[in-house]
Parts: C-alpha cells; structure tokens; sequence
C-alpha cells in the first residue's frame, strides 16, 4: 500500500515539474527569451498549485461519487493531450507580455497542472484514512512528492532536453500522464476498501500541533510560505541580471527550493529550523558583501553564497511550517494556505517589483523578512544537535522591542555618519572601500544574532545606506525596469575621455563618447577597427546595399555606419530600449544617421516573418543580456532570413557571449542550408584600444554562396565556420544549451 502512494505521487509530481520546463520552453522564444518568462510562468504554476490544494480540500470529505467524478475529469483531459501552441497563440507587439502569457498558460496547460497539483493532498488524505501504521502523520508523502518533484525538473534540461524534440516531448508527457491514471485509481480503491473494512484501525485525528488553527496561525504558514518563494525568484532574477544571464541556473533555485521541502518534511529531518538559522546569518551576511561588490571573477564562489542563503532560508521557514503542520482533520487546509503563501511570493516578485524597483531590490528585502522570522539563536550549546523540529513546536511570532528599534537606529546612524563624514572630506567612495566597510560591519551585525528582528532591522538599515556610497566610480544616470530586464545607464570614466554606458543585466549593451562631435564613432562591439567595422566597409558601403536590417536595437550603435540613401529598419522587442536609444541625452547613434531609421517593436523573428521588405543586410545582434533567445538560431529562423534577403544579401551574426560557443550552431545550421559562412574573432584587444571603447566581439556573415564573401575571404582573419562534435542541428522543436557550453 505505501508504496502504491509513493509511486503515484512521485509520478504525479514529477510530471508536474517536468511540464514547467517544458512549457516554458514553448512560450519562451515568443518573448525574447527573457527571464521574467520563467518568474512569470512560475506565478501561474503557483496559482493553479493553490487552485488544485483548494479544489482537494473541497474534494477531501466527499464520497466514492467524488472520487469517481474526479478520475473522470483527468480521464477527459487526455483529450487535450498533447500539449501545444496553436499558430495564433502569438503575443501583441507592445502589447502586456505578462497577461498574454498567463493567459495562454492558463488555456492551454491550466486544466492539467491544476489537476496534477490536487494528487498530493488528495492522496496524502485518502492515505491517512487507511489504518496504515503511518497514516496517523502522512506528512512524509511530501517529501516523497517533492523527490520526484525533483526527479522531474533536474531530468529536463541534461536528459529531456538534449534527446527529443518539443513535439517528443509533449507526446511522452502525455504518455506519463496516462500512465497515472490507473495508479490514482487504485490508490482511490485502495483507500475506500481500508476505509470501509471494520477491521482497519482508525487513525487518531488529534492534530501533530497542539495550537487550534486560528487566524493567526493561518497568517504565521502565509508568512513562512511567502519568504522561500519570493526568495527562488529573487535569486534567480538575481542571477540572470546582476551575475550571469544562464537559463540552464534559473532551474537551479527552484531545485533547492524543492529540496529545503524534502528535508523538512522526511519523518526525520536532517537539519532542523533552529540550525538553518544560524547558517542562514553566515550566508546573509556574506549576501551582503557579494551584493556590494557587483564581481562575477570568483563566479561560483558568488553564485555558491546566494544558493547557500536561499536554501537557509527555505530550510529556516519550512522548518517551521513543518513543526507547526496540523493532524489529518486540516492537512489539506494547511496546504491551500501553505499555496496562498507560495503565490503571494511569485506575484510580489513577478507582477509587483518590476512596477515598484527599479533593480532587483525585493531579493535582499526579503532576505531580511526571512531573518526576521527565524528562531533566535540558542544562549548555549546544546548537548545535542538541532536534528529537526518535533510536533507541536509552534512557529515563533516576531516580536519588535523598543531596544530592537533602538539598536537597529544606532548602527544605521554610525554608518550614515561614517558616509557622509568621508564625503564631507572631499573624498568619493570607492567600491572596494566601501566593501571593506560593509565586512567591518558585520561583527556588530553578527553580535545581533541571538535577536532575529534586531538583526533583520539592523541589516536592513546598511543595505538602505549602500547606494549612497556606491557607485562613485560608474555612477548611474538612469535605470529602468521592464519584462525584459534592467536597465542602466552609466557615466564610464577613461584616459581618452567620457562615455556613456547602457547595461543589460551585467552585460555592456552599447556604449558611446559623451563628446557631441564623437557621435559618429561607433564603440565597444561595433568599434571600426573590429569585425564590424570590417563588415560594414564590405557590404554595408557596397553601391547595392540600400535596405538594412537590425534585429536588436541596443544604444542603435550600428546606425553609425549608416550612409546616405540607405533604409534602416530596427527590429526591438523592449519599448525601454527603444526609448534609451531615442533619447539623445544619453546616446545620438540614431540621431546622427542620414535618414531617419523605422522601428519596428515586437519580437524580432515574428517581425522579420511578417515584413515585405527585402534586405541587403541583415543582422541579427538580439540578446537579453547573455540569455540566448534560442529561437533565432533555428534552421527554420535562417530559412525566414534567407527569404527576406536579396539574392546577393549576407545574414550578419553578433556571435560574442561569455559562456555559450554559438558558433558550432550557426555552422552546422549553414551546413545544413548550404550556405557559406565565415568568422572573425577578436578575442584579445590591446588596454589601450580598450580605453578608446574597443571590446572584443565575435562576428559572423553567412551567404547564399562562397564568393559572396570574397572580400573578406583574403583577410587571414576571417576564417570558415566550424561545427563540433555533439552539437546538433538547432530546430524549432530541439536544441540544448548543454552542448555549446563553453
């Protein structure tokens, strides 16, 4: 019998988590492959997670006629199986890309996820209704679900992914799902049979917590659920726009944020909530430094600090959750507000931020909830190791004292003073000063843990100081938040003079000279001296190239190379972008050009597809950050290229990215359409041509046939594409980000 439950809800959940990568993979090239698609997607799985733990509480007390109804339902959705988007599931140009996706989420994958989410609690129920000699704390099921939970996300990218196609993979999905059809119908017999057989011992109804469950108590699961949530997506925000933009790490904090739920609910937890507190102060308080320091040169190092504090936290508050877990009468309650929690936390990070902050500031602000909540440190040691929270073991109310208050007022007024007092001086500071100060910091900090609100309040106070001594080096000019990313504009100091500096995430999208009389200088990727600079002299100059296209605007930087005579078309899916780069306060690229350039906003594949105009040039230079939007780099996206090009037209490839090798992709997709390409690669630039706005960049140019390329055939720089071992043809319906790792 236990093992008939095991399996069913390890394979309920693993096709629950399975279907979220899945399907996000689906919408994501609709978007731009940007990483609020993932946050977003994440608040929908969440919401239809709530509506399934509410539709098993209502489902829990029914009868056999219930439990029938309901296998009939999840028989029906095979009907909708296998999942898809039909051809006019297509979101708006500049329309709300955040409705869109729910809305479309909630068509085509509501109805099966939700019904996915209800096996859980619902055989956790029947469970504890069977006289088992576990029944009377069925909590251990969770843990079991969350295993294959686990199974099931991790599975996605290293094996799902690299072996079949988007096509494959919904049709094995639908196979899992009907596999578990007669797995929850046995359960269901199961159940009823050792429910109605007298001689089947009643489990005890008593609640594990003695606290009757009140308001407050609600409130105090919300709470708990909240923080780990809202964290996973901070972190993974976090990650994609401050660190390094990978989509194979969005995964990642989710995986933990699994795992803090395996071991707090096991029958016996390997580390208990009091424990993870005393890690979670260690982790903060490094979180704290790393966030200061902006560096990604000890990446993991960086990376290995955030995930230490999110699985802290996430093992501190379901700690709790699961010492505070009620008896059988309210188990599925307990989950629908344990869910409410969960979705409160993905809307706060996914819906309210990016209206609210402009950087990813809800990350560290929750950071300090969660310390508030945690369980104050023990005042000696224990004879014994916290192994876990035992029955009964209520979650602890923060309480705020005056002395709380007090304490927290007067570091955060030292620290104001030391600022402005170096200020004052006639001294800016620098970044590693200021860092320093910050390690300094921490011992009074830390002389706080035995206080949880007290040191929450404290922490709170110097992470509200720091943008005030920060940036003096790159001061920030502006910043703006959408779907997309974050933007920033900074003021870039050099030997050779002042530019302006537009960054994605942590990545430098355009740069240019503040000087009014050095507009027409293209910089960084797009430097004359570069591979750019080579191409456009070849082609972009050429007596026959009189309509240009773009795809990704950035600061309009190749504008710069635009001559008299020549139609210019951006394609840009960012309404911000478009408004930095129109704005010549900050950058005159698009100003200085002969002609007024078109912008067309939306996806830039969708648009190229929809376009009747036949280019010379085509480049193709979008990125969100360095998050690759896969769906551009397909044998069918260069097929749609080919066809807007003129029969002597080259396709142009901006191939840099620090950790994805794409050139193998665009090589075997060149082979694979007979076409010719060629690559230069400027890896190494001399710090002097830095300081002049140099940056390396990789650039590629593929035609129809090989000597459309003679001009650049003679330069020993420019060599043939070249494809390696295990890295496939990239379709519409496969690719893996796993085999051009660098």
């Amino acid at each position: 019998m236990l093992l008939l439950f095991s399996v069913a809800l390890f394979v309920s959940a693993a096709l629950l988590f399975a279907v979220e990568p899945m399907f996000a993979r689906m919408v994501l090239p609709l978007l731009g492959g940007s990483p609020s698609v993932w946050n977003t997607a994440m608040v929908f799985y969440q919401a239809a997670l709530l509506a399934g733990y509410g539709y098993a509480h209502l489902l829990s007390g029914r009868g056999l006629r219930w439990r029938a109804a309901h296998l009939a339902v999840m028989a029906a959705v095979l009907l909708l199986l296998p999942l898809g988007l039909g051809p006019t599931q297509r979101p708006v140009p500049g329309g709300d890309p955040v409705g869109w996706l729910l809305l479309t989420m909630t068509a085509t994958v509501g109805l099966p996820f939700l019904l996915l989410a209800t096996t859980g609690p619902l055989l956790q129920r029947w469970f504890a209704h069977t006289g088992h000699p576990h029944a009377r704390d069925p909590y251990f099921l969770y843990a079991a679900s969350n295993v294959g939970s686990m199974v099931g996300l991790l599975a996605y990218p290293f094996v799902v992914e690299p072996r079949w196609t988007l096509a494959e993979q919904s049709r094995l999905w639908a196979i899992g799902y009907g596999l578990l059809l007669p797995l929850i119908a046995a359960c269901a017999f199961v159940a009823r049979a050792a429910a109605s057989s007298p001689a089947m011992p009643r489990p005890d109804p008593a609640p594990l917590s003695d606290a009757p469950v009140t308001w407050r108590r609600r409130l105090t699961w919300v709470a708990l659920a909240f923080v780990p949530s809202s964290l996973m997506l901070g972190v993974t925000m976090h990650f994609s726009m401050d660190i390094v933009a990978m989509p194979l790490l969005w995964i990642v904090p989710l995986a933990i944020y699994l795992l803090t739920f395996i071991v707090a609910f096991a029958a016996r937890p390997l580390i208990g909530p009091r424990r993870a507190a005393q890690v979670l102060i260690f982790a903060v308080l490094g979180v704290l430094i790393v966030l200061e320091a902006h560096t990604s040169e000890t990446l993991w190092l960086v990376v290995g600090l955030h995930l230490a504090a999110l699985l802290a936290a996430g093992l501190t508050c379901h700690g709790l959750l699961a010492a505070d877990r009620p008896g059988i009468r309210d188990l599925t309650e307990f989950y629908v507000w344990v869910a409410v929690g969960g979705v409160l936390g993905g809307a706060f990070n996914a819906l309210l931020a990016p209206l609210v902050f402009r950087s990813v500031a809800e990350y560290p602000l929750v950071l300090i909830v969660a310390c508030v909540l945690a369980p104050p440190w023990p005042r000696r040691a224990r004879a014994k190791p916290d192994a876990g929270p035992s029955p009964g073991e209520a979650a602890p109310a923060p309480r705020v004292s005056g002395g709380d208050l007090l304490a927290a007022v007067i570091l955060t007024a030292i620290v104001a003073g030391i600022i402005f007092g170096v200020r004052a001086a006639g001294h800016e500071w620098r970044q590693g000063e200021f860092v320093v100060l910050l390690a300094v910091l921490c011992f009074p900090l830390f002389a706080f843990r035995r206080r949880p609100v007290r040191f929450g309040l404290a922490l709170g106070g110097v992470m509200l100081l720091s943008p005030l001594a920060g940036g003096a080096e790159r001061p920030t000019l502006f910043a703006a938040r959408s779907f997309f990313g974050i933007h920033r504009i900074q003021r870039v100091r050099t030997p050779a003079g002042t530019m302006h500096q537009l960054m994605h995430g942590t990545t430098v999208h355009g740069i240019q000279w503040v000087d009014p009389s050095r507009c027409d200088e293209p910089l960084g990727y797009y430097h004359r001296l570069g591979p750019a600079g080579q191409i456009f002299a070849a082609f972009g100059q050429a007596p026959g190239a009189r309509r240009v296209g773009v795809a990704g605007l950035g600061t309009g930087a190749l504008g710069a190379y635009a001559e008299a005579g020549q139609r210019w078309t951006f394609f840009e899916i960012d309404p911000v972008v478009v408004r930095i780069a129109a704005d010549p306060r900050w950058f005159c690229y698009l100003d200085g050009m002969p002609a007024p350039p078109r912008v067309r906003l939306g996806d830039a594949r969708l648009s190229i597809a929809t376009d009747t105009t036949r280019y010379d040039v085509l480049v193709l230079d979008a990125y969100s950050s360095d998050a690759i939007p896969v769906h551009l780099l397909t044998r069918e996206a260069f097929q749609e290229y080919f066809a807007h090009l003129t029969p002597h037209g080259v396709l142009v490839l901006h191939l840099s990215n620090r950790f994805f090798d794409l050139e193998p992709v665009v090589a075997r997709i060149a082979r694979d359409g007979g076409w010719s390409g060629r690559l230069r690669s400027d890896g190494q630039v001399a710090e002097r041509e830095r300081s002049q706005g140099r940056f390396p960049a990789d650039w590629a140019v593929v035609a129809r046939e090989e000597r459309e390329l003679a001009s650049l055939a003679g330069d020993a720089r420019w060599r043939r594409l070249r494809e390696r071992a295990g890295v496939p043809l990239w379709t519409d319906s496969y690719s893996s980000l796993v085999s051009i790792l660098r």
